[in-house]
């Protein structure tokens, strides 16, 4: 197994880790765990050769422990990496990386802003309300590391708009946060579509003109405390 590259959980038992399918497998003599922190010693460990990388499941997400490899090209990867950091070059070629990544970051902010707002597509009436939430569902959803929808590529953007206001409504203008629901398989799945359903109605209610009234209607109110 030392010649293999493998995904581990955590064992309670030292000196072990536990295989995808339960199964204990002891740590390699020589071998060192590089604790989750630098991302970039991370990727030339992975990359450099066999490591096992500890990852313990929380509900549904699962979080780095960190990765085990041999010592000594830890120890040769990071001194390198040392080395590379002390260069001005790698500081120059840092700053135009974010430099980049912020310009990325804006555009797609506007661009998903835009598709937030294509979606809802209110009565003329109504919108600066349209401008209000577009922007409310934007600042929540794009930002990186978020972890929302409206970060995957997986899907096109047209349906990250929708899924993302979809999404806010349900925490802001919906009990759900509050709500107990049953641990039976489909029965979350079941609530949000019934959720959905509510806000899209609602929604409907602001693309049509037709009257609401605002100091009831849930939407109105998130957005007043938004504020």
């Amino acid at each position: 197994m030392a010649d293999q590259s493998l995904e581990v959980r955590p064992s309670k038992k030292a000196g072990y880790v536990l295989s995808l399918e339960g199964k204990e497998l002891k740590i390699p003599l020589g071998w060192a765990l590089l604790k989750p922190g630098d991302a970039a010693l991370s990727r030339r460990i992975k990359k450099d050769g066999p490591s096992w990388t500890v990852k313990e499941p929380k509900g549904r997400k699962l979080f780095s422990k960190g990765i085990w490899a041999p010592a000594t090209r830890i120890e040769a990867l990071r001194n390198a990496l040392l080395a590379e950091r002390e260069d001005p070059a790698y500081q120059k070629k840092l700053d135009a990386g974010r430099a980049r990544r912020a310009k990325e970051q804006e555009r797609y902010v506007l661009e998903f802003t835009a598709a937030v707002q294509h979606f809802l597509n209110f009565s003329y009436a109504y919108d600066a309300f349209e401008d209000q939430l577009a922007k409310r569902v934007a600042e929540h959803a794009v930002p990186v590391g978020s972890g929302t929808v409206a970060r995957t590529q997986r899907i096109p953007i047209e349906q990250r708009a929708e899924s993302a206001v979809i999404a806010w409504m349900r925490h802001q203008t919906t009990a759900y946060d509050d709500m107990v629901i049953p641990r039976e398989k489909g029965k979350r799945r079941e609530v949000r579509r019934m959720l959905a359903k509510r806000s899209r109605a609602l929604l409907d209610k602001y693309r049509d003109h037709a009257p609401i009234d605002l100091k009831r209607c849930p939407l109105y109110q998130a957005l007043q405390k938004a504020q």
